[in-house]
């Protein structure tokens, strides 16, 4: 007989910011540019950036702790840590491990980090999802941070001016009440147009074989390409989770993109056909602050009252790789 998989329950969310703020007009400084041309084309008037020796672990902290405060439980009760990043401070130990050791969750507890860009939340509550469904674990802490304002190339204006730093983390468990919080879910890649945003990695041959060709390690990307493919990409998945969940657009309270760019929002509400008030947006004050983005919008939203608790949320995203998810969630009182 085959067992019941468990339903899931969103917790906890909270997020993290770096107290440093960098305006369209402080990027003056550094190339020719304007507030007037960088706001037109993505929506973004000035952004968060680390300082010093901040990383995306300081920031990855500060959210997870929020999300376990605000989920009821203790670090203790906290069994599998997940992180999702695409700009580690270093490649090992992982972000997840950092957290452990910060948060006193028990050391015997796994933790690992998974890396798809800016779906990196929706992959992680889908393999959370596969975790607690199959009654592995039960309680999961989900961190998604990043801080690709040290990757980018500062005299690059078509990439630079996109990013901004800060984390977002998710408590999820089981639903003692029997009611699934995960309505649908579908994540996706194709690698065969991974080109369109991609980072080197530094590093340097053995001196005993050929050497290998230097390469700039700062993000790249094509973001013409970028734009075509997720216009015409994302609100499909956006449909087939809702066919999948038994609904229509008119059903859920709030669209949660990944906060890309404005005008990429824009095309996904007019999809849905959606009023402002249902598509939260914090573009604007936070630019795109990679996998962190989604859990950001959410648990700010709620926090400053754009997003009532008892409704229905999509929450969308897509990445380097490429990769791109979508997930139809219940959002109940108290998670925030």
């Amino acid at each position: 007989m085959t067992e019941k998989i468990k339903p899931l329950r969103i917790a906890g969310v909270g997020y993290s910011l770096p107290e440093t703020v960098v305006t369209n007009d402080d990027l003056t400084k550094l190339y020719e540019t304007s507030d007037e041309w960088i706001y037109t084309r993505t929506g973004i008037k000035e952004r968060r950036l680390v300082s010093g020796d901040e990383t995306a672990i300081d920031l990855g902290i500060g959210a997870a702790k929020n999300a376990i405060e605000k989920s009821g439980f203790k670090a203790e009760d906290i069994d599998l840590v997940i992180a999702a990043s695409s700009a580690p401070p270093q490649l090992y130990p992982a972000i997840a491990c950092h957290i452990q050791a910060a948060l006193g969750i028990p050391n015997y507890v796994p933790a690992f980090d998974i890396t798809a860009a800016c779906s990196g939340l929706i992959y992680g509550l889908q393999i959370a999802r596969g975790f607690i469904g199959s009654g592995l674990y039960k309680n999961i802490l989900i961190v998604a941070t990043d801080n690709n304002s040290r990757l980018v190339d500062w005299e690059d204006r078509s990439v630079s001016i996109l990013f901004g730093d800060g984390a977002g983390a998710m408590v999820v468990t089981e639903a003692e009440d029997g009611v699934d919080d995960i309505l649908a879910l579908d994540i996706r890649a194709d690698g065969t147009i991974g080109q369109y945003i991609y980072m080197d990695s530094p590093g340097k041959t053995c001196p005993l074989v050929a050497p290998n060709t230097q390469k700039d390690c700062h993000i790249k990307m094509n973001g013409k390409e970028v734009y075509k493919f997720v216009v015409k990409v994302l609100p499909q998945y956006i449909d087939k989770c809702l066919d999948e969940a038994g609904m229509t657009p008119e059903d859920v309270d709030y669209l949660i993109p990944h906060q890309a760019n404005q005008r990429i929002i824009e095309a996904m509400q007019q999809r849905l056909q959606y009023p402002d008030e249902k598509v939260i947006s914090n573009i604007k004050y936070y630019g795109n602050t990679s996998a962190a983005s989604v859990p950001i919008a959410l648990a700010e939203g709620v926090e400053k009252g754009k997003i009532k608790l008892g409704t229905t949320a999509i929450l969308c995203g897509f990445g380097a790789g490429m990769t791109w998810g979508a997930a139809i969630v219940r959002l109940r009182e108290g998670i925030c």
